[in-house]
């Protein structure tokens, strides 16, 4: 099995000697490079082309945001796990917003940050559970309702099978989750995901949940 191509993007150095040690135990990952900052990450990227980043926040000159930001509207991108010692509710949403298909906390388990790695790399997101605390308070807070009006604009566009399946991403549901609740195959769910990703413009599947949120259709009367 070919393994993950795994890029470390943080400014302290023992830092990523740590995660080196810890993530380059494991048989199916492979340590490509490493960089101190958002700037120093773009050129690896560019030299290394890895599969995943694992991506610090707060870094001198270009920040793990806007670096998210800026690889994720590369061709090809990357998948990024943004991995910070800090969880704010707006670097949570921005980093979501961004395009990352993952946000851990700096005190999550090794043994989690490994597993998080395989599953964004197999296209699965992954949110620690500080961080899905944060976004059910952004959810449950409501959209400001300019936010809300064009996030229901965009969900509009949408199919009703596919508008279905948007509304079990936004719940957390799994594709064999939602396969089993509408009575499709998981292929078929799979290939609903991405033409709703298409029609959006959406990266992953963490974005169709947060316009999903934005919409106000988690809420009990928009069923």
């Amino acid at each position: 099995m070919t393994p993950i191509r795994l890029l470390l993007v943080d400014d302290d150095p023992l830092v990523r000697a740590g995660l080196s040690f810890m993530l380059g135990g494991a048989d199916d990952i492979e340590i490509v490079g490493e960089a101190a900052d958002g700037a120093a990450a773009e050129d690896q990227v560019e030299r290394v082309r890895p599969d995943v980043v694992l991506m610090d926040v707060r870094m001198p000159g270009v920040d793990g945001l806007t670096a998210t930001q800026r690889l994720r509207a590369r061709p090809e991108p990357p998948q990024i796990v943004v991995l910070t010692t800090f969880h704010a509710d707006e670097q949570v949403l921005r980093a979501l917003r961004a395009g990352a298909s993952g946000f851990l906390l700096k005190d999550t388990p090794p043994a989690q940050i490994v597993e998080a790695v395989r599953r964004v790399a197999a296209g699965d997101p992954v949110l620690s559970p500080a961080v899905t605390r944060q976004l059910m308070r952004h959810a449950a807070g409501g959209a400001a309702g300019d936010r809300r009006t064009r996030a229901r604009e965009r969900i509009a566009a949408l199919a009703e099978r596919e508008r279905e399946v948007a509304l079990r991403v936004g719940r957390g549901l799994a594709n064999a989750q939602i396969a089993a609740d509408l009575f499709m195959s998981v292929p078929t769910v799979k290939t609903h995901v991405s033409r709703i990703l298409a029609k959006l413009s959406l990266d992953n599947r963490v974005q169709i949940a947060l316009l999903v949120h934005d919409a106000g259709l988690l809420d009990e009367d928009a069923y």
